[in-house]
C-alpha cells in the first residue's frame, strides 16, 4: 500500500501500475471536498516522485466515480475576495497539473457520474474509458459559475471549441455515447468491464501504442483554430448562448469569455484566466443565489428522504377525475412506472383525460424520448374505469374533481368507502380547507392534500397539506408517491391558500391595486419580466385562468380578511363577469391567437381598456422601482407570515415552494433569499410610503424587530 486515507487509497498493482481508488470513508458517494484534495495532493506529489511506475489508474470503489465539489465546503470560499479566490484556485490546479505532468500514462476508469470537479479531474488524465450507465458532464453554470479546475482549459482542447461551448455553457449532462461522440472519453464499454478495460488502455499507453504524450501536448497548448476560424466559433457562439441564458445568468457568456480569451495560450496562462474569470463569478449575487437554491434542494430531498424511510411502498393508486388534471396526473404516474386507475362518471370524461396522456406521450415520441412500443407500455399502466370496482386494491387515491367543496366532500366520502381501511386519499385542492374536507370522512387520518400544479408534467412541485387529523403515515406516503412520480413534494399546514396560493394572491392583490391607481397592467407584465418572472402578473393569471382566479381571489378574501379582502369591483372581478377566462377561452387580459405551428400566442387586445373603466384608475405613470416594490412587498411579507404561522417549516422549503410553485425568478434566490440580500432594515424602508395601501404593505412584528437587529433568515 502506497497510502490509505480516509478519502483515497493507492496500491501497486500487477504489471508495475499503482492504482489510485477514491472511497469516501462515512458517505455513499465520492466529493471533492477538503480532506480528499488534500490527500489528493499527498498521493499525486508521492506518485510523481516514483522513478518505478508503468503508469496510473484512478478508479472508484463506489457506484459512482466523483460526483463534483462539496458545495458546502467550496461555497465558503465565495466570500473571500477576488483574489483569495484566485490564489484557492491556483493551489488546487497544482494537484490537477501534477496528475496531467505524471512522468508516466494515466487513465480513468469512469464507472458511474462523473460531474463538476470530478470530471475535471477525469480531464486531467491522459486517458478515460467510460462504463455504459456512466454520465458526465460540467454543470457549474447552473450555480452561476463555470468549471474552475481546468475545465475551460482542457476540454475545449480535447473535444474542439464549438462542443465545449455546449458542454460547458450549458451545463448539462452526457451519456456515454454522446461522450465518446465529441472525444471526451476514449472508449465505452460495459459496466462491469471498466476496469479492466481501463487497465488494458494503460497497459498499451506504457507499451508505446497509445501515445500519451501526444495527449499530454495537445491539452496544454493553444487551440488548433486560425484567427479566422476562432472568430467564427466564438461569435457564432456568443448569440446563441447569449439568447439562451437570458440577462439575468452572466455564467454562460462568461464561460464563452474565458475559453475565447485563452484559446492562445497555454495551459499554465489558460488556467490563470480561468480562475481569475471563475472569481469575479463567485462574487456575484446570482452565484450566491444559486447556489443557495441548490443547497435548499439539497436540505428538502434529506427532509422527503426522512418522510420516504416511514412510508409503505406505493404500488397502485387512482385518479377520481378525468380532466386535464386527472389526466396528467395519470400520464405522470404511469411513466414514472406506477400504475394507475382514472375514474369519471362517463365515457366521454374519460376520453378526454386518455387523450391528454396521449398528447402528452405523443410529445415525447416527437422529442426523441421515447418510442411508440414504450408509449404503448405506459398507457397500458393506464386503467379507465367507470365504478369504484378495483379501488380495494390501491394504495393511494388522488382526488381531482371539481373545486368545490361539497363536490369534493361527497366524491371522498363515496371513494372512502370502496378502499381498504389502510388506503390514503388526497385531494387534489389549490384552495379548500383539507381539514373542512375531512369532516366528511370516516377515517380522516388517512387522508391530506396533494396539491399539484398546472400543467402537471412540467410543474416540480407538489404541495403535502397536513390537515388538523392527518397522520404522519398518511403525510410520509403522500411524500413517497410525490417523489416516485418524479416530483418535489415540500410539507406544509393547511390554512386557505396553503403555502404557494397564499404567497400569490397577495402579489396579484398589489397588481390589482395598481391598476386601480392607474397603471398600465402591459407595463407592469413588462416591468415584471425584466425582474426576472416567466410572465407578468396580467399574462400569468391568463394563464392561470381568470375563472380560477376569481374564486382562488375569494377564498383568500375570506381567510384572510384584513388584507386579501377588497370593497367594489377590481379588474379581475370585470374580467369574470365578461367571461374573458384567459388563455381557455382565448380572451382575458390579452386575447390569444395560434400561430402557424398551431401554438397559442397572446396579442395586445385593444377592446379590454375600454372594458376595464371603472376598475381602472386615470393613467399615471409609474416608475419601474415603484412597480417592483408594490408588486414584490405584498408576497415578500406573506411568505414571511406562512414562515411565522407555522404554514412552512423553514425558509429554505418557503423559498424553493415559490421557485418551483410560481416560478419565482431563480437568480434571485426565492422571497427569504431576496429579503437577506436586500437587507430587512431596507426592506422595511422600502415598504413604510405604502403603509396606507393597507396590511398587505406593512411588514410583520418581527421582520421589523429582526431589521432591527440586523437579523437575516438564513444567517450566514
Amino acid at each position: 500500500m502506497i497510502f490509505q486515507g480516509k478519502a483515497i487509497r493507492a496500491s501497486e498493482i500487477e504489471g508495475g501500475f499503482v492504482e489510485v481508488t477514491f472511497d469516501l470513508q462515512g458517505d455513499s458517494v465520492n466529493k471533492l471536498n477538503q480532506m480528499t484534495l488534500a490527500e489528493l495532493r499527498d498521493v499525486v506529489t508521492q506518485l510523481s516522485q516514483m522513478t518505478d511506475v508503468k503508469g496510473a489508474l484512478f478508479s472508484s470503489a463506489k457506484d459512482c466515480f466523483i460526483v463534483g465539489a462539496d458545495i458546502t465546503e467550496f461555497s465558503q470560499m465565495f466570500d473571500q475576495s477576488e483574489e483569495a479566490i484566485v490564489e484557492h484556485l491556483l493551489s488546487l490546479h497544482e494537484i490537477f497539473n501534477t496528475i496531467e505532468d505524471l512522468p508516466f500514462p494515466t487513465v480513468t476508469a469512469i464507472n458511474g457520474v462523473a460531474f463538476g470537479g470530478g470530471f475535471e479531474l477525469c480531464l486531467s488524465t491522459d486517458f478515460r474509458v467510460m462504463g455504459q450507465a456512466a454520465k458526465v458532464g460540467l454543470p457549474e453554470v447552473k450555480l452561476g459559475i463555470y468549471p474552475g479546475w481546468g475545465g475551460t482549459v482542457r476540454l475545449p482542447r480535447l473535444i474542439g471549441v464549438d462542443n465545449a461551448n455546449e458542454w460547458i455553457c450549458g451545463g448539462s449532462d452526457k451519456r456515454a455515447d454522446a461522450a465518446l461522440k465529441d472525444g471526451a472519453v476514449d472508449a465505452v464499454v460495459a459496466q462491469d468491464a471498466v476496469r479492466e478495460a481501463a487497465l488494458d488502455l494503460l497497459a498499451k499507453a506504457a507499451e508505446g501504442v497509445f501515445d500519451y504524450q501526444a495527449r499530454r501536448t495537445e491539452k496544454t497548448t493553444a487551440i488548433k483554430l486560425n484567427a479566422i476560424e476562432q472568430m467564427m466559433a466564438f461569435e457564432s457562439a456568443k448569440g446563441f448562448i447569449g439568447g439562451k441564458a437570458g440577462p439575468h445568468y452572466p455564467a454562460p457568456l462568461a464561460a464563452l469569455g474565458a475559453i475565447q480569451k485563452s484559446a492562445n495560450m497555454t495551459r499554465d496562462k489558460a488556467i490563470q484566466v480561468e480562475a481569475k474569470g471563475f472569481a469575479k463569478l463567485a462574487t456575484n449575487s446570482v452565484t450566491r443565489a444559486l447556489v443557495g437554491l441548490f443547497l435548499k434542494d439539497q436540505y428538502i430531498k434529506k427532509v422527503s428522504k426522512q418522510y420516504e424511510k416511514d412510508a409503505a411502498p406505493v404500488k397502485k393508486t387512482a385518479v377520481l377525475g378525468a380532466g386535464i388534471m386527472g389526466g396528467g396526473v395519470a400520464y405522470q404516474s404511469a411513466s414514472k412506472g406506477v400504475p394507475i386507475l382514472m375514474k369519471d362518471i362517463n365515457d366521454k370524461a374519460l376520453q378526454l383525460g386518455l387523450d391528454e396522456a396521449t398528447k402528452l406521450l405523443n410529445g415525447q415520441i416527437k422529442r426523441g424520448k421515447m418510442d411508440a412500443q414504450q408509449m404503448a407500455k405506459v398507457l397500458t399502466q393506464i386503467t379507465p374505469t367507470l365504478s369504484y370496482g378495483d379501488f380495494d386494491r390501491v394504495d393511494l387515491v388522488v382526488e381531482a374533481v371539481v373545486e368545490n367543496a361539497k363536490v369534493k366532500a361527497s366524491v371522498l366520502a363515496d371513494v372512502e368507502k370502496a378502499v381498504s381501511p389502510d388506503t390514503i386519499l388526497t385531494s387534489n385542492t389549490s384552495t379548500i380547507s383539507i381539514t373542512e374536507l375531512a369532516k366528511s370522512l370516516e377515517r380522516p387520518e388517512n387522508f391530506c392534500g396533494m396539491h399539484f400544479f398546472n400543467p402537471v408534467h412540467r410543474m416540480p412541485l407538489v404541495e403535502v397539506i397536513r390537515g388538523e387529523k392527518s397522520s404522519e403515515v398518511a403525510i410520509a406516503r403522500t411524500v413517497a408517491y410525490a417523489k416516485a412520480m418524479g416530483k418535489t413534494p415540500i410539507v406544509v399546514n393547511d390554512c386557505p391558500g396553503f403555502l404557494v396560493n397564499r404567497v400569490l394572491f397577495p402579489y396579484f392583490a398589489g397588481f390589482s391595486l395598481l391598476l386601480r391607481d392607474g397603471a398600465d397592467f402591459v407595463q407592469v407584465d413588462k416591468v415584471m419580466e425584466r425582474f426576472g418572472w416567466p410572465m407578468g402578473p396580467a399574462y400569468l393569471l391568463d394563464v392561470v385562468g381568470i375563472d380560477t382566479g376569481h374564486h382562488a381571489d375569494s377564498v383568500m378574501a375570506q381567510g384572510f380578511p384584513d388584507r386579501m379582502g377588497h370593497e367594489g369591483e377590481n379588474a379581475i372581478d370585470r374580467l369574470y363577469q365578461l367571461q374573458r377566462f384567459g388563455q381557455k377561452n382565448n380572451k382575458g387580459f390579452y386575447r390569444y391567437e395560434l400561430d402557424r405551428r398551431g401554438k397559442q400566442v397572446k396579442v395586445l387586445d385593444d377592446e379590454v381598456p375600454a372594458l376595464l373603466e371603472g376598475v381602472v384608475g386615470a393613467s399615471r405613470e409609474f416608475s419601474e422601482d415603484e412597480i417592483i416594490a408594490r408588486m414584490m412587498i405584498p408576497l415578500c411579507i406573506e411568505t414571511v407570515r406562512c414562515l411565522e404561522d407555522g404554514i412552512v417549516a423553514t425558509p429554505a422549503e418557503a423559498d424553493m415552494g415559490l421557485i418551483y410553485g410560481i416560478g419565482f425568478p431563480p437568480f434571485r434566490g426565492g422571497a427569504l433569499h431576496y429579503l437577506d440580500e436586500m437587507g430587512l432594515q431596507a426592506f422595511v424602508d422600502m415598504a413604510a410610503p405604502y403603509a396606507d395601501l393597507g396590511a398587505l404593505y406593512q411588514p410583520t412584528e418581527k421582520m421589523k424587530q429582526m431589521a432591527a437587529n440586523g437579523e437575516t433568515y438564513f444567517g450566514k
